[in-house]
């Protein structure tokens, strides 16, 4: 069975029992790791893969063939996105956006869609223009002066501060007051044809699993987390990896509709059918 989603120590730690073998009754899996940009056009124009991690604000543009499997994926608390600067006296200062360059890691990731909305109600005419790079290039960028602005996610939450940079605005603390809701990140989908509720509890048992034997991972994490420092990969597991992981529950699907209802009502992403996600 073909597998993909990123090197990310959350992902890693989520599906390393599941893509190992040591989830009992289950097959074997191909994995590709690839980033989140690569996944959610994969998921719009590929049915070749059978799982995927992809951002929620991708849903729209899934295949008819794929569907949400409502446990895997990121959803939280406390770990939105970031808009970052290099002018230590932009901080909170959305107005410093006003006809700026700001790069984004993706145009169909949750990030993208927060960071849209925010703007909308808090930059005064709006930004210049939107720059797609790999999320892992647009601190540099933003440090070097390339670009004026940069939207960031995963382990950036902790390490910005070493490229000088100071935050505008965090994304999932705006979501989070002007909704209650927690953030919609990563989401697994899975090819129609398929037993979805056997996936569903393979990809459960993995989690239950990670979290029994933290430490059987640990090798397997740190192999594909991109030279990260042991403790920051750790804080990115803590993160990202919650009871949503589990199961998205009623709270999860209400963040993910409340998400893309309002991008839709922007024409951010296609119309579709929320009741579907269900």
């Amino acid at each position: 069975m073909k597998i993909a989603y990123s090197p990310c120590p959350n992902d890693t730690f989520v599906f390393h029992a599941l893509v190992h073998g040591l989830i009992p009754g289950t097959p074997s899996f191909d994995v590709t790791y690839a980033d989140i940009d690569i996944t959610n056009n994969l998921s719009a124009s590929s049915n070749e893969l059978d799982i995927m991690k992809i951002s929620y604000a991708a849903l729209p543009w899934i295949a008819p063939e794929y569907k949400l499997v409502p446990c895997g994926g990121a959803l939280g608390r406390g770990c939105g996105p970031l808009v970052l600067t290099a002018d230590g006296n932009g901080a909170g200062d959305a107005s410093r956006l006003s006809g700026k360059r700001v790069a984004v890691p993706s145009e169909r990731s949750t990030a993208y869609l927060l960071f849209r909305l925010w703007a909308a109600q808090n930059v005064p005419g709006g930004v210049a223009e939107i720059v797609v790079m790999p999320f892992h290039e647009i601190m540099p960028a933003v440090r070097d002066g390339l670009i004026d602005a940069g939207l960031v996610i995963h382990e950036a939450r902790f390490t910005y501060q070493n490229y000088g940079l100071s935050q505008v605005v965090d994304l999932g603390n705006w979501w989070e007051s002007d909704t209650g809701l927690p953030i919609p990140l990563g989401a697994i989908i899975a090819r129609r044809s398929l037993d979805l509720t056997a996936i569903r509890e393979w990809i459960q048992a993995s989690v239950a699993y990670a979290w029994e034997h933290p430490d059987v991972s640990r090798g397997y994490v740190l192999e594909h987390a991109q030279e990260m420092d042991p403790s920051v990969a750790q804080s990115h597991i803590d993160l990202y990896v919650n009871d949503f992981t589990a199961d998205l529950g009623d709270d999860g699907f209400a963040a993910v509709t409340t998400l893309l209802q309002r991008a839709m009502d922007e024409d951010l992403v296609p119309k579709m059918d929320l009741a579907t996600l269900r």
